[in-house]
């Protein structure tokens, strides 16, 4: 059962449907980020306990750039599929308890707004001809590695400005949370596949956050059904009942995790595991999570797990083939999270949260 502190919700403008009670609560505006801070951090951003948590917006200096995150309480939930729902996978089981830290999560995919700061150098260029002088944040920044230029257009005409990000590799993602972190001064990365599932159900334990009706999905996510074959503007359905918008549809989100079909059968189904993850080892196959405008009713599922593969990176012209980009998977982007309790450099180094080059890549 998930531990849902109600004080923690206060903040949040939707109503939240949990254990049969209904909680009302009123919108509470944000604070602004500090002008004098060099991160221009948002002192809503700040918190030593998961009490203090609130939601915050970032915006990235010397841009226009911003983006929000939403507290996601710790607690515990059951991960997975039960035997009995439809189109349930064999690799969704069997169910575990899992136990899960509170964090911060975007409260969208990110978008090419913002990934393209970073992959087009857009925040370097709007400093140079600001004339302004690179300093100490600057220099780390500008340190992490940048993708090179993709052979084609990656949003392939679908749309840029508001538009969820696409077609980048498991890496990219991570190295884009690795600027970010720099950019920022706080640590961001991405979602372990516990981590997401937990968001995704915001309390639930039907096979979607709002039940087990897949005729309501249109209300919720872009899907095959409703798409037109293409992805949408993000934030444009309803939210979960914590906040998040598009978790179900509208494109699959990368997770840190490697994929393993058999993964959950190490757990013992009555003690909670604690953040249960698998790091990657190899390039294929990693998780995506969430289901996409390109898939039908069942991949949107919470539990549904998406391993990558080769076939992603099928069109990639490029010998050796791009370690940034995969051509034929313009259903897959992201989502950031960052943690209350940043982890030690050891423990990101021994978890492969850091931005891994694997080996058959790394002559790209």
């Amino acid at each position: 059962m998930l531990t849902l502190r109600p004080h923690l919700r206060k903040w949040q403008g939707a109503t939240c449907l949990f254990l049969g009670l209904v909680w009302f609560v009123l919108p509470v505006q944000g604070a602004e980020p500090d002008a004098k801070d060099p991160y221009l951090r948002n002192p809503d951003s700040l918190a030593t306990k998961e009490s203090e948590m609130k939601p915050y917006t970032q915006q990235i200096r010397y841009t226009e750039i911003k983006f929000d995150m939403v507290p996601i309480p710790g607690g515990e939930f059951l991960m997975g599929s039960p035997a009995d729902e439809e189109n349930r996978e064999d690799d969704e089981g069997p169910q575990h308890k899992v136990k899960i830290d509170p964090f911060w999560m975007g409260k969208h995919e990110v978008t090419w707004d913002e990934y393209d700061t970073w992959r087009l150098n857009l925040d370097i260029q709007r400093r140079d001809l600001s004339g302004i002088t690179p300093d100490e944040v600057d220099k780390k920044a500008d340190g992490v590695t940048r993708p090179t230029k993709e052979y084609t257009d990656m949003t392939f005409g679908m749309g840029h400005d508001g538009f969820p990000a696409i077609c980048m590799t498991q890496l990219a993602a991570k190295m884009y949370c690795a600027w970010l972190t720099e950019k920022t001064g706080q640590y961001y990365r991405l979602p372990t596949e516990a981590e997401w599932e937990y968001a995704c159900r915001a309390g639930t334990t039907t096979a979607y956050s709002f039940g087990d009706d897949p005729e309501k999905l249109g209300e919720y996510a872009w899907y095959y059904e409703n798409s037109g074959e293409t992805y949408h503007k993000v934030g444009k359905k309803k939210p979960n009942p914590w906040g998040l918008y598009d978790m179900h549809g509208n494109v699959a989100e990368w997770c840190l995790d490697q994929y393993h079909a058999d993964f959950y059968k190490q757990f013992n189904p009555m003690v909670a595991a604690i953040f249960p993850y698998a790091p990657p080892n190899s390039l294929y196959p990693r998780v995506a999570r969430g289901g996409s405008w390109f898939d039908d009713p069942e991949w949107l599922r919470s539990a549904k797990r998406i391993p990558s593969s080769e076939d992603w990176k099928v069109q990639d012209p490029q010998l050796p083939q791009s370690m940034w980009y995969h051509t034929d998977a313009d259903f897959v982007g992201f989502r950031v999270i960052r943690p209350l309790v940043q982890p030690s450099a050891e423990d990101i180094k021994r978890l492969v949260m850091y931005p891994d080059i694997p080996e058959e890549l790394r002559k790209d």
